[in-house]
């Protein structure tokens, strides 16, 4: 869950060249070999209707760490009504082997990032608060956990071996959740104003699908032309 931030993380990609806007830079990683020849798809996600409001929750625990308070948003949307932290990817189009170990950090009593793209493999689990976290897992696909991290435990790693949607959350810190979207596809996560890109898309037509854990699911189909950039708009309907 977003605690009043905006965190990135392209854990592991390397099928495509996926790029997205951070603190107005572009984040781009390289491209398989034999990529050459694909085409582009950029495009946005929109929220549509009023999305739920910002929730801000007293601190009970470990304040000295975690501050007297935590503003909690689950729908987090920026200019022109465009959706952040939503996860694009290509359901057909697989990722390269041999992706990094990711990670997934505990600082400030708040996941960095909320919303972890990881290839299936190890999760390096980083305690960087000094404090004693609890992090427990609700996976069905694959084995769940749930272990304190007292603060000598700097890293616990964990193997997720199958791709799954799993939300993870401190039991010792109530207003702690994020999510780990766990996938052997390409995939990434929408900026800060909604906007998504993904470069050397194979030629042909796909499947794109968007993610998002309050908002739901929408899939489209494109038809990628080498060479070419094709534009693609989604709009995820606001729960009331």
């Amino acid at each position: 869950m977003r605690q009043g931030r905006r965190v990135f993380s392209w854990a592991g990609l390397g099928a495509l060249t996926i790029a997205g806007l951070v603190g107005g830079g572009v984040v781009g990683l390289g491209t398989r070999a034999g990529a050459q020849g694909g085409g582009t798809i950029v495009g946005e996600v929109t929220v549509l209707g009023v999305p739920p409001a910002p929730k801000t929750v007293a601190v009970n625990k470990d304040p000295q760490v975690c501050g007297a308070e935590k503003k909690l948003v689950t729908v987090a949307v920026g200019p022109e009504h465009g959706l952040a932290d939503a996860v694009v990817s290509l359901p057909d189009v697989k990722r390269a082997p041999g992706a990094a170990k990711s990670t997934l950090d505990q600082k400030g009593c708040e996941f960095h990032p909320d919303v972890l793209i990881m290839a299936p493999g190890e999760l390096d689990i980083v305690n960087s608060d000094g404090i004693l976290h609890n992090i427990h897992s609700t996976s069905t696909v694959n084995s769940p956990f749930n272990m304190a991290q007292p603060k000598f435990k700097k890293v616990i790693t964990e193997e997720i071996a199958k791709p799954e949607i799993i939300k993870v959350q401190c039991d010792v810190h109530s207003w702690m959740q994020g999510w780990l979207f766990v996938t052997d596809h390409a995939a990434t996560l929408t900026g800060a104003k909604g906007d998504f890109r993904l470069e050397n898309v194979p030629a042909g037509k796909h499947k794109v699908e968007v993610w998002h854990p309050v908002l739901g699911t929408q899939t489209k189909e494109v038809d990628v032309k080498p060479g070419q950039e094709v534009k693609l708009h989604f709009d995820l309907s606001a729960k009331s």
